[in-house]
């Protein structure tokens, strides 16, 4: 669903509507103060960011434990960003959020890393059919050494459906196997290129209907089967980290990684994916 720069800007035309907002999201179900326990109206405070009890002046802040929790900069401005995060489909690289919102590169920087941390990937399993492949992504090298500075990514996407996509160190059997175990449903019916790496996924201890692709012989659909939905994800996150990103380290893959999988995630949802991210804003908050 599309939500423009216009109804943003009408939503939340300043720092009180924001405000108020992530109380909404993160209190609106109280009915009585958790203190004096008395059936009560909660008014914000006078140039504080909390919500007083009308009875006994207990206070609640909403943005306690959240990404916004001690930061200085304005929360219209931490809303911009969400939005421009949410409606971008390559990044935001943290030179335009400095452009954008008139802040320091540090200041940007650290609002993209922020925002990065509510596009985690969530623990639900993906099952069906569902395709598996695995890229590598770092500097580059002679044809000796090209993968000496790479890491793997392990992606698994449910046709029609969601995607999954984790960095290791490496493409080895040892290591993709358990996390296609842990995130794909057993008895799920897979497929794959004719990397040797997916040969037990057909075995008891896995359990799963292995088809494979034989991209090697020149097959890229046989029988119906193919890899085309994840390639096209891999070809997406490459481009977008070159164009937007240009280079990512690896300690700060994942959470790119993570980026982009929520927005091929989030791409139908029947809510904006703006609402869909500041809903994460008090969901993290709350598990923390």
């Amino acid at each position: 669903m599309k939500y423009t720069i216009a109804e943003f800007n009408k939503q939340f035309p300043d720092e009180v509507a924001c405000l108020d907002e992530m109380f909404k999201r993160r209190y609106g179900h109280l009915i009585k103060c958790p203190k004096c326990s008395k059936r009560a109206a909660f008014h914000r405070a006078k140039n504080r960011k909390v919500y007083a009890c009308q009875f006994c002046g207990y206070q609640l802040s909403p943005l306690a434990g959240t990404i916004f929790h001690k930061s200085s900069t304005p929360l219209k401005l931490w809303f911009h960003a969400i939005f421009l995060f949410s409606t971008s489909k390559n990044g935001v690289a943290a030179k335009e959020l400095q452009r954008q919102l008139g802040v320091t590169y540090k200041t940007a920087w650290r609002m993209a890393a922020q925002i990065r941390k509510l596009m985690g990937q969530d623990d639900e399993p993906l099952a069906g059919e569902v395709e598996i492949d695995e890229t590598f992504y770092g500097k580059g090298g002679t044809h000796q050494t090209k993968f000496k500075n790479k890491h793997a990514i392990i992606g698994m996407v449910e046709r029609k459906g969601k995607i999954k996509a984790k960095q290791l160190p490496n493409r080895q059997a040892a290591l993709i196997l358990p996390v296609i175990k842990e995130a794909v449903v057993r008895g799920s019916r897979v497929i794959t290129d004719e990397y040797r790496g997916y040969d037990k996924l057909s075995y008891s201890a896995y359990g799963y209907q292995h088809h494979n692709v034989k991209h090697g012989k020149g097959h890229y659909s046989w029988k119906g089967q193919n890899t085309n939905t994840i390639e096209g994800f891999w070809g997406q996150l490459k481009t977008s980290l070159r164009g937007t990103y240009h280079f990512v380290s690896p300690q700060h893959l994942q959470s790119y990684i993570d980026e982009f999988a929520w927005r091929y995630n989030n791409r139908e949802g029947i809510s904006p994916a703006f609402v869909a991210l500041l809903a994460r804003v008090s969901q993290v908050a709350q598990l923390g």
